[in-house]
């Protein structure tokens, strides 16, 4: 039997074994995918403990920096933004990836985003350094970073050099949002869901916005745009994609996305 599994902590609620046994079933493999706690100190002894059979692993927080650092080889977008959340097992070690570009890309795409020359950027961690990889796969050329503290934006700044991005960095408190978002091709929203709740009617004035958040639901932004007939994709859109690529990358076969999308709506509605 081969093995997968997801590592961070908490990990107890993550929906990823939902997603990649539903597809490991239908793509016939005797594969298993567990949950792993694991902080990112543990990473280098946990992912060395491994044997043979392990195929790969997804990686959450706060593991992501922890696995990008262990990594024997790493994929140019990993490096851009700073983190990994895939690591595939390889004859020389361990791969690893960032598919969290793969999953903004993937849900935009999905709610009909196809290109775009500006987009917008609310918050500077992790999610965010991801869209902005993203934006560039897009083909987004600016970007305007709206942050509650632009002492801590020099990540992201660095992340959209990188990728080719132009980027301005703004404080939430000052800048009109409603006009920033009425202005722009795509905004992607990374900050919680109660952060949102005065600024949402602003934020979906933007043609198309991915919400990352998506518990609980709906989130402001989400109720917002449904009014406005903004195009919203969410968080969870986010996270079949980015596990679409990382099926395919642990078993170098297309991922079953009809199956994986029936199993994570069948685990939502069991979790109510």
């Amino acid at each position: 039997m081969r093995r997968a599994a997801v590592i961070g902590s908490p990990i107890e609620h993550s929906l990823s074994p939902v997603l990649h046994n539903a597809a490991y079933a239908a793509l016939g493999l005797d594969w298993e995918y567990t949950r792993l706690e694991c902080t990112e100190a543990e990473v280098p002894a946990l992912v060395s403990s491994l044997g043979p059979e392990w195929a790969g692993l997804s990686c959450t927080m706060p593991t992501k920096h922890a696995a990008l650092a262990f990594a024997t080889s790493v994929t140019d977008r990993a490096t851009a933004v700073g983190a990994a959340n895939t690591l595939v097992r390889t004859e020389s070690g361990w791969h690893a990836d960032c598919t969290d570009v793969d999953g903004v890309v993937g849900a935009l795409r999905e709610k009909g985003f196809s290109s775009g020359a500006n987009g917008v950027v609310l918050g500077a961690g992790g999610t965010a350094l991801a869209a902005l990889a993203a934006f560039a796969e897009l083909g987004v050329k600016s970007v305007s970073l709206v942050v509650r503290d632009i002492s801590r934006a020099g990540e992201a700044v660095e992340t959209a050099a990188r990728v080719g991005i132009e980027a301005e960095v703004l404080d939430m408190s000052s800048v009109d949002l409603a006009v920033l978002a009425g202005a722009t091709d795509v905004l992607v929203s990374t900050v919680p869901a109660e952060a949102t709740a005065p600024l949402a009617a602003a934020l979906a004035r933007a043609p198309y916005v991915l919400d990352v958040i998506y518990h609980p639901w709906p989130t402001p932004v989400a109720a917002a745009a449904e009014e406005t007939g903004a195009r919203l994709a969410t968080g969870l859109d986010m996270l079949l994609h980015q596990a679409f690529g990382q099926v395919e990358q642990f078993t170098g076969m297309a991922a079953p996305q009809d199956m994986m999308r029936e199993a994570l709506a069948a685990e939502l509605a069991r979790r109510g």
